[in-house]
Order: C-alpha cells, then sequence, then structure tokens
C-alpha cells in the first residue's frame, strides 16, 4: 500500500508540472512558437532570392577590357566604358550588352596585287584592331556589326585586300624586293596600307586600326623571272661602276707617280748639275794649283786625260807623232813645257 501511494503521488506531480508548462508557453507574449517558424522559414527563403535576383538585375558591372550598353527596349540610351558598379531598370525594362575593347587581329591572307613597274606580287599583311572606348564608336560597333567581333574582322580582311591593291599600285618592285637593304620601303609601305585602313575601318565600323604588317611577301615563277634577271643587271652595273672606279683610281694613282718621278728626277738633275758645276769649279781650281806648281807634269796629265777621253777599245788614229799631244809620246815630258815666257803663269780661266 505505501508502494502505491508513492508512485501516484509521483505521477500526479509530473502530470501537473507539465500541465503548467503548456499553460505558460500558450498563455505568455514571447517568441512565437516552434511550429510557426518551421512554418514560414520556407517563405523567408524565398523572400530572400527573389530579393537577391531583384538586386542582381539592377546591378551593371563594368570589368577591365569591356564596356557595357544599356538598352531601353532596345534603344541604346547609355555607354559605361570605366571599370565601375551602376544600376539599371530590372528586364524587360532595361537590358545590357557586353562589347569587348580587347585587341584583336586579323589576317588577309595571300593577296596577288600588282606593282607600279607592272608586277604581281603575292602579299599576306596582319591588321590589330580594336574598339575604341569611345561611346559614339561603340554605338556605332554596334550598329554596324551587331556586336560580332568576327563579321568585323570578315569585313577588315576586305578592305585589306582592297588596300592592298591600291597601297601596292604606289611602290616599284624594287622598293619591295631587293638585295640592298637601303633601298627597301616595307615601313613606308606599311605606313599608307594602315592610313588607308584606319580612315575607312573608323568610318564605317566604328574601330581603329592600331598597327599594320606585311606578314608575307612571295613572288609568282613571271616576277621571280623577272626579278632575277634585274638583279643581275643590278649586279653587273654596280661591277662595271666599282671596275672603272678602281681603273680611275689606278689612272690617278700612276698619274700621281709619273708627276712624283718627274719632281723627283728634275730635281735630283737640279742637284747633280749643281753639284757637277761645283765639281768644275773645284776642278778647274785644282788645275790651276797643278798648273802653277809644275806645268809640264799639268800638260802631261791634260794630254793623257784627252788621249783617254778620245781614243777607245776599238779606236784608230793616224796622228802626226810630232805634233801635241802625241809629241810627249816621242820626245818625252820635257817636250810638253812650253816656251819659256816673262809673263805670269795663267789663271784658271785659261786652262784648256
Amino acid at each position: 500500500m505505501a508502494h502505491d501511494h508513492h508512485h501516484h503521488s509521483g505521477h500526479d506531480h509530473g502530470h501537473d508540472h507539465g500541465h503548467a508548462h503548456d499553460h505558460a508557453g500558450s498563455g505568455g507574449t514571447g517568441a512565437p512558437p516552434r511550429g510557426w517558424l518551421r512554418h514560414n522559414l520556407r517563405f523567408l527563403v524565398a523572400a530572400v532570392v527573389v530579393a537577391a535576383a531583384g538586386l542582381s538585375a539592377c546591378l551593371v558591372l563594368v570589368g577591365p577590357g569591356q564596356a557595357v550598353v544599356v538598352t531601353r527596349f532596345g534603344d541604346p540610351i547609355r555607354v559605361l566604358t570605366r571599370p565601375d558598379l551602376s544600376w539599371k531598370v530590372p528586364a524587360p525594362v532595361e537590358n545590357k550588352i557586353d562589347v569587348d575593347l580587347r585587341l584583336r587581329t586579323t589576317s588577309s591572307g595571300l593577296q596577288d596585287v600588282g606593282t607600279r613597274d607592272g608586277l604581281r606580287i603575292l602579299v599576306q599583311a596582319y591588321v590589330a584592331w580594336q574598339v575604341p572606348q569611345d561611346a559614339d564608336h561603340i554605338r556605332q560597333f554596334l550598329r554596324a556589326v551587331r556586336n560580332q567581333p568576327d563579321i568585323a574582322a570578315s569585313q577588315l580582311r576586305s578592305f585589306v585586300g582592297s588596300a592592298l591593291e591600291i597601297t601596292a599600285s604606289s611602290f616599284d618592285l624594287a622598293t619591295l624586293v631587293n638585295t640592298d637593304a637601303q633601298k627597301i620601303q616595307l615601313d613606308q609601305f606599311e605606313q599608307r596600307l594602315r592610313e588607308r585602313l584606319d580612315e575607312q575601318a573608323l568610318k564605317v565600323y566604328g574601330v581603329t586600326i592600331r598597327q599594320v604588317g606585311i606578314e608575307r611577301l612571295t613572288l609568282p615563277t613571271e616576277t621571280l623571272n623577272a626579278t632575277v634577271e634585274r638583279m643581275k643587271a643590278e649586279r653587273a652595273t654596280v661591277a662595271a661602276e666599282r671596275s672603272a672606279e678602281g681603273q680611275r683610281a689606278a689612272a690617278e694613282i700612276t698619274s700621281n707617280a709619273d708627276r712624283d718621278a718627274r719632281v723627283l728626277l728634275a730635281k735630283s738633275k737640279a742637284e747633280a748639275s749643281e753639284i757637277d758645276a761645283k765639281s768644275r769649279v773645284e776642278a778647274a781650281d785644282i788645275y790651276a794649283k797643278a798648273y802653277n806648281g809644275d806645268p809640264a807634269l799639268y800638260t802631261l796629265l791634260r794630254s793623257l786625260d784627252t788621249l783617254d777621253q778620245m781614243i777607245g777599245s776599238n779606236t784608230r788614229l793616224i796622228l802626226r807623232t810630232d805634233a801635241a799631244p802625241f809629241r810627249v809620246l816621242v820626245d818625252g815630258p820635257d817636250s810638253a813645257a812650253p816656251a819659256p815666257s816673262p809673263a805670269p803663269a795663267p789663271g784658271p780661266r785659261k786652262v784648256p
């Protein structure tokens, strides 16, 4: 009996506690019940998602290297070119179009064009282009190609082909293909080609040409043969010019050498004449001294000198032996002495 009483007493106590808790939870003014939160959580998440979607539909983010055109019912009303965050009315009222402003390259392929001198060449050029960061040109790009860079590249290739034909007609082949680097004018060719392309591309498509270059330049068979012949003729002309220049230089050197030789010879003859004159004066002085010292010996020596000059190895003379200067051979040295005279001995000017 005691056990049963304790059990019922405890049970009643727990029941009374639970009843008091439920009464306090339902009758108070605090947080909503747990069942209400579970029931409305899905609606809260949906509202947040809708709000985020609406906010993203109103935001316009402009990244680097691009522009954004905001249209209202298809009509462009704003062009955003600076990297920034902007606002717009959600679609379908306003939409945005991303325009790529990065640099692009387009190749023309091999084009058969004619030069000013009537020869054909094959030229391939490349074009570096981009849509400029300008609102008017961006709108023009959208109108012209509907924001399709491939269409713009295809149109530019056509422009390059016609521009190559016109530009090549202003240059001779020798200014484009030549063994002499100073005669090649490829830089002028590229500059003129760019000027022609830039004007047309900006005016028609709203794009700017940043660079134009020649990728490849080759010659057809006929042009190649003509070019080879022209190069041979040019080399022959250069060789002839250099040969003529060498001959002129050799003639000039020979002329200068002859002139120098004549001058040197004349100078040597003048010096020799001067030396001979001095030697004659000295010899006359010596002869005078010798005559004054020993007239007989002087006469003998002069006679012998005269004989030495007159008679050679094959000379035959028939002369009187009693006549000078052969008298000395018969009479001896005494016969060469002159007759005594009271007059003084002759000076150097009277020496025979």
